[in-house]
């Protein structure tokens, strides 16, 4: 069924304030930029479609250049506007051509327009990709709805708002970061960015974007596949409509059906998803209403075996494998949490594959959904946090430093509570947090291990959060607190030692688990012209080495550790860390990612060598 185009025609709003205003843009000032950065402009930033996974034809991008202002928090318009921001990168970052910070008292409003050459015959949908922290959104001067989160995607339908010509949208954004009582779900942001802690990212971060679609289209589409070919695919839509579902490989049909609310498709000899083959076969679905999506699916299953005194080991598809990564934290020194470039995020999951790692763990951020797609396309797997905030309990340590007591601070006595307590209307925005979190990437083959807890930090309920979260999706391993307080639920047992590798295997504990090494290493190393801030102190673990070849050393050491550990029943390991990120200089690269420390051939031939990497 052929349904009408909208054409939407874009155009910034015009204001009788500011009549000779053009729309001019450069970046903000910055003490260090990518190359991707440098090339970004007022007309190509972020240009792809935002969701890989559940794909239309007809959609209007709105990033670009829009009208901003600052008011004090409780202020009910924007008043007048102080100028142009580069949509979507934040204000506090130098791509967005602002660089200025926003203070929890202050409120982030903006507003651009478009214009519809004929109305929707279908519906209009208003999507953004993730705005930090709370929003709400007016369609010509009508409020019509609000998100609180800062790192997921959410969408309004915004027909019944929208008129035929000029149309003006306009956004408010508030955003307490970690000021007193906060508990927003904020990761490595802070008001006071030092040490391991960066700068606050305020407002729209991703991209923002228009798409009609008819009344009855499809919502979502959740995917589960089996080693054995079949493939179930579950169409939300909002009627029991019935729908069809076709696989494709390289071009040519290799399955299909119908079905109502699930499809159910059989594919002989299926090529299976893994980081040496990652095997992608295209998916289109449509509905009787004449709706279509195309998506993908990787075929791959996850598990683990016991390997007598070694323990527990991870398999993929049945095979052992050892899951080998680095920490990485997604920070950009020219867009912060927004990545310069989406060809910035295919250098980076490229290189570390190069570099000889098949894992990435993504640290308590959650990236713009292009950046899974493409781990599945280039064959990566995800250890994929939950960002952290709020408050936390004492720490635990799963591999606590006996000789170095002054190292052990805030210890938990033998009755002191391992869980923080969370007042209720913040612990179920956890859970709607985690739970979109997993709902918007649940379909990438890539992501094999979930985190809900970094260390102790906002651990709270660990039992309950566990439970539901192997109940809604036993697709993937549980490792319920990387570094923090050990709870016995899920898969893994995960402990942090800096700088020098270490697990007490012999703790019968952890015997029933997959024993891993979370986070060792970040050898720092401080490459003059690339530091972020020379003024803040360098942060690494252990001492500064005199010398670059000095850092190159203590690596070799530390993966001889880590391969001595494998030997021993150890699983996975994380190196921190892919870069540097602001005051922390202990990446494999710097922060401009214009320096590598250690080239990718060097580093293959060091995991090769220990056993790391095939």
């Amino acid at each position: 069924m052929k349904r009408k185009l909208l054409i939407i025609t874009l155009c910034m709003a015009a204001t009788s304030l500011f009549p000779e205003v053009k729309a001019e843009w450069r970046m903000a000032s910055a003490s260090l930029t990518t190359e991707w950065g440098e090339r970004v402009t007022s007309e190509n930033a972020w240009r792809e479609y935002p969701r890989p996974q559940l794909r239309r034809k007809n959609w209007t991008n709105l990033n670009g250049l829009w009208d901003y202002a600052v008011t004090e928090k409780n202020a009910r318009d924007p008043g007048n506007w102080a100028g142009k921001i580069l949509v979507p990168y934040c204000i506090e970052a130098p791509l967005s051509g602002v660089g200025r910070l926003l203070e929890p008292s202050e409120a982030l409003w903006y507003e651009r327009s478009f214009n519809l050459d004929s109305l929707p015959s279908g519906r209009l949908i208003l999507n953004f990709e993730a705005v930090d922290y709370h929003s709400e959104v007016w369609i010509n001067g009508k409020s019509v709805g609000k998100n609180k989160g800062g790192n997921l995607p959410f969408s309004f339908d915004i027909t019944q708002w929208v008129n035929r010509g000029e149309n003006t949208l306009r956004l408010k954004v508030l955003d307490a970061t970690d000021a007193e009582g906060s508990f927003q779900l904020r990761g490595k942001q802070r008001l006071e960015n030092r040490g391991i802690w960066y700068t606050r990212v305020s407002g729209i971060w991703q991209t923002v974007w228009l798409e009609e679609v008819p009344r009855n289209h499809v919502r979502a589409i959740r995917i589960r596949t089996e080693v054995s070919g079949r493939v179930s695919v579950e169409v939300v839509a909002p009627t029991n409509s019935l729908a069809r579902a076709t696989a494709w490989w390289d071009g040519r049909e290799v399955a299909s059906g119908s079905g109502k609310g699930v499809v159910v498709l059989e594919i002989a000899n299926p090529r299976l998803w893994s980081p040496a083959s990652p095997n992608i076969y295209d998916l289109e679905v449509e509905l009787d209403s004449g709706d279509a999506v195309e998506s993908y699916f990787g075929i791959r299953q996850v598990g683990k075996v016991s390997h007598g005194e070694r323990g527990w080991q991870f398999t993929l598809n049945g095979e052992k494998i050892f899951h080998w990564g680095p920490l990485d934290q997604g920070w950009w020194p020219d867009g912060l949490l927004t990545p310069p470039a989406d060809e910035a995020l295919q250098f980076e999951i490229n290189w570390l594959k190069a570099a000889g790692f098949n894992m990435i763990r993504k640290h308590i951020k959650v990236e713009p959904r292009r950046y899974y797609y493409h781990c599945d396309k280039i064959g990566m797997l995800v250890w994929q946090d939950q960002p952290s905030g709020g408050i936390h309990p004492k720490w635990k340590r799963l591999s606590p430093y006996p000789d170095r007591p002054g190292r052990e601070k805030n210890i938990p006595k033998p009755d002191d509570p391992l869980d923080a307590v969370w007042p209720e209307e913040h612990h179920e925005q956890f859970l709607r947090e985690i739970k979109g979190m997993v709902d918007n990437l649940y379909n990438h083959p890539s992501i094999v291990v979930w985190v809900p807890f970094n260390e102790r930090w906002a651990q709270h309920r660990t039992l309950k959060i566990g439970e539901w979260i192997i109940n809604y999706d036993p697709s993937r391993h549980l490792n319920i607190a990387s570094g923090g307080n050990f709870f016995p639920i899920g898969h893994i047992a995960d402990a942090h030692r800096y700088p020098e590798p270490f697990f007490y295997l012999d703790d019968e504990v952890y015997r029933d688990y997959i024993r891993v090494v979370g986070e060792f290493g970040g050898h720092g190393w401080p490459q003059e012209g690339h530091i972020w801030d020379p003024q803040l102190r360098k942060h690494s673990y252990g001492d500064m080495p005199k010398t670059i070849e000095e850092m190159r050393d203590r690596y070799r050491n530390s993966m001889e550790g880590i391969g001595i550990l494998k030997e021993k029943g150890v699983a996975g390991a994380v190196y921190t860390q892919t870069t540097d990120v602001e005051g922390e200089v202990n990446g494999l690269m710097t922060y401009d990612r214009k320096f590598i420390k250690i080239s990718a051939d060097e580093l293959m031939a060091l995991h090769r060598k220990h056993g790391l990497t095939e």
